[in-house]
């Protein structure tokens, strides 16, 4: 039996009990503060791997379900499964996961290999590859899929996790694909983008040089020690694997209704990139929230007030980010 549920939103309430105990040696009645059940239960699942396993959080409303649910992929570099990293705390895809929780909707929040409570997973980057975490993800989703209290499986990107998640979903066919502060672009034309105006011309032009080897396939072993931490000789083989795919074309062979989501002030991934994924699949969905930035909060232009939000836990989610995701899982 199909576990796809078309146009049904799945709600559970939860009522509170009061329990009235009988005390005292007078016989008189003493009532108890009321008990509220937990709406939301959270629990740490493993998924067998090599050289070790890798760790995620399952979070979903209370009761027997089956319930829809995500998986979150976060986006690129030491993310964490709440969208973190050292120095960098936003707590986004945590926020998204229990308000979705929230409304009836479980999720699958993952550490990737090599991070948070997945680190013992950690493999030589020189043996890494952006198929790597695409095979992860879509293994991630079998497993849920698998269990009883689930439904329709969902698949759910943040940045550079898009474009895994495009790539799992030609592994596992999900129900639906949502697509966060996504590029549009290959690798190397985002970086391309993101380096422009921000290099001396003579590391600028020894950048595109690297940048066009690796596009044809080819290592670079004297990158300047300028550029080290992002050409390392070790990361490039990473590089070039990511660099082959372009996200819009593979998004076009995906069968599943597709959610675009991206805010305007993005100062890592701009609305061009949103609308060349929208323009790619025949079934997709562009929302556009004004003012959102690249993590998901409120955020002016100005880069610098912009980047200051990466790191305000507490700052919440830009209004409609779950919203859009909501309405689109019970459509």
């Amino acid at each position: 039996m199909s576990k796809r549920l078309i146009g049904e939103r799945v709600r559970i309430k939860i009522a509170t009990a009061a329990l009235l105990w009988l005390a005292g040696a007078c016989g008189s009645e003493t009532v108890q503060p009321a008990t509220a059940f937990p709406t939301v239960t959270e629990e740490e699942i493993v998924l067998a791997a090599e050289p070790a396993a890798l760790r995620g959080a399952f979070i979903r409303p209370a009761g027997e379900g089956p319930f829809p649910v995500v998986v979150i992929h976060p986006g690129s570099g030491p993310t964490d499964r709440d969208g973190n990293q050292t120095g960098v705390e936003n707590n986004a895809l945590k926020m998204i996961a229990d308000a979705l929780a929230e409304r009836g909707v479980a999720s699958l929040r993952i550490d990737k290999r090599g991070v948070g409570a997945s680190a013992g997973a950690l493999i030589a980057e020189t043996d890494l590859r952006f198929e790597t975490y695409a095979d992860d993800l879509a293994a991630w989703a079998r497993v849920v899929d698998e269990r009883s209290d689930t439904g329709d499986v969902a698949l759910l990107g943040h940045s550079e996790g898009g474009g895994i998640s495009i790539l799992a979903a030609q592994r596992f066919a999900p129900a639906r694909l949502i697509l966060v502060a996504t590029p549009g672009r290959r690798g190397s034309d985002v970086i391309r983008a993101q380096l422009e105006g921000r290099l001396p011309p003579d590391l600028g032009a020894r950048s595109d040089e690297i940048l066009t080897a690796l596009e044809n396939g080819e290592t670079m072993d004297d990158a300047p020690p300028q550029l080290a931490a992002l050409f390392r000789p070790s990361v490039q083989p990473y590089l070039i694997s990511w660099f082959r795919y372009d996200p819009a074309e593979e998004l076009s062979k995906i069968d599943a209704p597709v959610l675009i989501l991206q805010g305007t002030t993005d100062i890592q991934i701009p609305v061009e990139d949103a609308d060349r994924l929208a323009a790619a699949h025949d079934n997709a969905r562009l929302v556009t929230i004004d003012g959102m930035n690249h993590v998901l909060k409120d955020a002016p232009a100005d880069p610098a007030a912009n980047a200051a939000t990466y790191n305000q836990p507490d700052l919440p989610l830009s209004e409609g980010v779950v919203e859009a995701i909501e309405t689109f899982l019970s459509e």
